[in-house]
Formats: C-alpha cells, structure tokens, sequence
C-alpha cells in the first residue's frame, strides 16, 4: 500500500482552492515529497502532517512553480524543526536553480540544514527492502525533466493454512520462510518456503509524472501501474496552446491511462481557466476510472484501487 496527499494541484500559479506543485508520497515510515511549489510549507500544515520525516523532496522540473516553496521550507526546517538534512533529487537543471534559489534565501550562515543535491539519470533512486523508487525522463520546456515511479517488488504471500497443516509454530520460523530461508522443525522436518508460500503476486505501483507536453515515451513505465498522477493542465478545446507550451490535454493524459493499461489516473496541475468538472467530464469519456483530486485529499493505493481516505 502507498499513500499520495495533494498539497497543491494548481498549474503555474495558485487559485482560490488549489495551491502550487506538491505531493506527499507516503509509504511505511518514508515519506517522499515530489515538487514543492510557493506555499508548501503551510499545506503541509493544513494536511496535519506536518514538517517530521519530510527529508526527501523529488523536482520533477525546474519551472519556479515546482521550486519556489524550498527556500521557505529549509529555512523552517533550520529554525523549527529537528531536520538535519534534506535530499534534493532531481535533473542537473533542477538543482542548479535551486542552489541558487537556496544562495539567496539561506546567506549569511544562520542555517544548518545540510542540503544534499542528487542529480538522477534514468534508473533507480532510492530502495528499501519494500519499495524501488525509478526515475524515467519526460519531456517538457527545459533539460533533464523526469517522472518518478514507486512500485513494491513482487512477492510471494504467506499461507497460514498451509503452515499450519505442517505444524509451523508462529513467531520467527514463519518470518524465515516468508525470508525465503528453510526451516527444520522440533521432529527433524525440513520445510522450505515453496511449502508455504503462494504464487507470486505484484505489488503496487504509483506513477508521478510532472508537467510533459509528449506522452508516447512515457506508455511502457506506466504499463500497468495501480494510479497515474499526470497533468492536464488545458482542456482538448485549447489542445493548439497546450502542444505550444509543452503540456497536456486532459484528453491526451487520458488516451495515455488506456494505452498504458493503468487501473487509475488522477489528474493534477489544472489551470484556472477550466473548471475541475470539465476536466474530468473529458478525460473520464476516454478513461472513465477518473479522478480530479483537490488540494489536501489524501489517497490510499492498493493493487488496482484508489481509494479517497476521510480525515479523521
């Protein structure tokens, strides 16, 4: 299972309900924020997550409406909170605007925040023993813009039925062979892990690609994913101005859901000219498995289900 929060789903600058670039991308104990636009900090705290464990931030581009909100959020994270250090993951582009976004707003050495800059090329970023997070590249106005995508490795289920016909006590012996590591029993039985375990089953998989004016490079990674967070940022009715500045059409993100074979698409990055319900009426006539999230839902992704968490 991983979780997605909306901090702001707004395309170039902010509306009276949504707010610049961000997403919470949240797993286990880790928690992953892809592009932090001017106002973060404080959706952050609108969100009652609040600023713990939030150490790891992904640009997905260097355009000012997906960076603008580091400077604020370091310069927090220095004074306020226990933050050590911060990881920047992004193309070489990226990172140079924000080192000098970070020259200007943390000058004079009150700040202890260590920055690391991570440059990402296609491939693996980040791993745990549970989750791979890979960037893909995307194209858009400006070098080095990529996509992120989370995904769980496969795994073979634990079948308690089987275990127990075998006579496998509970506790560490049940965790060796989920492990993949044999076990002998008190009477001398050896029991291996294809005694217990199921057939392989996929784990989830999430999709984050940032703003993009092309979609054809981008329907293998997205081949199968459980959701898709993609932009749409114009309607098909101004297709001609969207192909000039290098974005989508809800229509053309949802043509990719389809050809992609993805379970969910939720569609970011909207542009105050449209309302949420004409984008969603147009692409949900191509992908009807469609959802426009607002600024601060939060969003639980299983395999092939995407499911809207109330707050409590």
């Amino acid at each position: 299972m991983i979780e997605i929060i909306f901090l702001g789903t707004s395309a170039s600058a902010p509306s009276v309900e949504r707010g610049l670039s961000s997403a919470l991308v949240l797993y286990r104990d880790q928690r992953f924020m892809v592009d932090c636009g001017e106002g973060t900090q404080r959706q952050l705290l609108r969100s009652h997550l609040g600023f713990r464990k939030v150490d790891k931030v992904l640009l997905t581009h260097g355009h000012l409406d997906h960076i603008l909100g580091l400077g604020g959020l370091a310069s927090t994270f220095a004074r306020w909170e226990s933050i050590e250090e911060i990881s920047i993951y992004g193309g070489q582009w990226a990172l140079d605007r924000v080192r000098d976004l970070m020259s200007v707003v943390l000058r004079g050495g009150e700040v202890d925040t260590r920055l690391n800059y991570v440059p990402v090329r296609p491939g693996p970023i980040w791993s745990s023993d549970s989750l791979e997070i890979r960037s893909f590249p995307v194209i858009h106005r400006g070098p080095g813009c990529v996509g992120y995508l989370f995904e769980e490795p496969a795994r073979r289920p634990f079948i308690p039925e089987l275990a127990e016909a075998l006579g496998v006590p509970r506790g560490p012996e049940r965790k060796q062979l989920v492990q993949g590591q044999a076990i002998v029993l008190a009477d001398g039985r050896r029991i291996e892990p294809d005694d217990v375990l199921g057939e392989p089953a996929e784990g989830v998989k999430l999709v984050h690609v940032g703003d993009t004016g092309r979609t054809d490079n981008l329907v293998e990674v997205c081949r199968g994913a459980d959701a898709l967070v993609i932009e749409a940022t114009y309607a098909e009715r101004d297709g001609d101005m969207a192909e000039r500045f290098g974005h989508l059409t809800a229509a053309r993100a949802a043509r990719l859901a389809l050809q992609a074979g993805v379970a969910n698409l939720l569609l970011v990055h909207i542009s105050r000219r449209y309302s949420e319900r004409e984008i969603l009426r147009e692409a949900q006539q191509i992908f009807p498995n469609t959802i426009v999230p607002r600024d601060l839902e939060r969003y639980r992704v299983t395999r092939g289900t995407v499911e809207l968490v109330e707050p409590d």
